[in-house]
């Protein structure tokens, strides 16, 4: 289906979009500010996209920090997670603290974390918490760990009783891994089924397994990084009975991007959620309230209500 006349083709039309759904900006929950070491060696395995993914992957905002932010506050988004990742054991504290500051320094930032399986994940979790963090971000390819990992359980339990967002990739597409796709994770579910999981991509790959796995878990969430966008419709198009599907989950779709890490502008991908067709109430859920509820956010953009599933006062930074 075409997008509707007024779905923005540019970024300078971003904000025309949004308000004319009636929202106060976007509550984009897959957006990424990493180390600038980290974020370089990020960059250059992107250079490397078609060696890695048989075809090129020219980032699209390859800016400094202040540039990016910048960009994302004329875009609307309305709270800037930071979303790191280990890909080894060590690395947890690190990356945590650092998200730490960022939030600090940033006023607008979510307050971000992560985990990996190695002993004492636990209490790294819980320390990320009483600190203030409230969406986590895992890896599943990157990291090379299966998220099912008993390791991984006393994490789990802490993120499952705080209730606190967890933004995980385990879709097998654009590559696979040795424990991608949607087997592990049902297991992490069968042990913590009140996780509040958003599964990255839309689980992309795996599309129906992974919209199966939300059915039967009400706390499950879908993002819709890259999901519909001409340049993932080349490798991982999105069949049209999993559209109406998507319609079905309007309240657990939630807007995701994978900026600045993104081979287009920003605005390509709200177009393809728009010429999806699913409506306008579904497109509000979807750039606004469900992740608005999940980051705990007024309308204002500010974190200031518990986010979905809370168990008690926001963890805010």
């Amino acid at each position: 289906m075409p997008p509707s006349p007024r779905a923005p083709r540019t970024d300078a039309e971003v904000p025309a979009y949004w308000r004319g759904l009636g929202l106060p900006g976007l509550a984009d929950i897959h957006v990424h500010f990493l180390p600038e070491p980290m974020l370089a060696k990020v960059w250059a395995y992107f250079d490397e996209a078609a060696q890695h993914y048989g075809q090129p992957w020219p980032i699209h905002y390859r800016d400094d920090e202040p540039t990016r932010l910048a960009t994302l506050r004329a875009l609307g988004v309305r709270a800037i997670p930071s979303l790191t990742y280990p890909h080894k054991p060590g690395m947890v504290q690190w990356l945590n603290d650092w998200c730490a500051d960022f939030a600090a320094r940033v006023p607008d930032a979510v307050h971000s974390a992560t985990l990996y399986p190695e002993p004492g994940v636990g209490d790294l979790v819980e320390r990320a918490l009483a600190g203030g963090a409230r969406l986590f971000k895992m890896h599943v390819q990157v990291g090379r760990y299966a998220p099912d990992d008993p390791l991984l359980d006393p994490g789990w339990a802490a993120l499952e009783s705080a209730g606190v967002p967890v933004v995980l990739h385990a879709g097998s597409a654009p590559k696979d891994g040795e424990h991608t796709g949607p087997r592990p994770v049902e297991a992490v579910l069968e042990r913590f089924p009140e996780l509040v999981l958003v599964i990255a991509h839309l689980g992309m790959g795996e599309y129906d397994a992974f919209a199966d796995i939300a059915e039967r878990y009400p706390r499950v969430h879908l993002d819709t990084t890259m999901a519909g966008t001409d340049y993932a419709n080349a490798f991982a198009p999105l069949p049209p009975a999993y559209v109406e599907r998507l319609g079905g989950l309007a309240d657990r779709v939630v807007l995701g991007s994978d900026f600045p890490n993104i081979p287009y502008p920003y605005a390509h991908q709200l177009e393809a959620l728009d010429r999806l067709g699913l409506g306008d109430d579904w497109l509000r859920k979807v750039l606004w309230h469900n992740g608005a509820r999940l980051l705990g956010l007024d309308e204002a953009g500010r974190a200031e209500v518990a986010p979905e599933g809370a168990a008690s006062e926001v963890h805010g930074g």
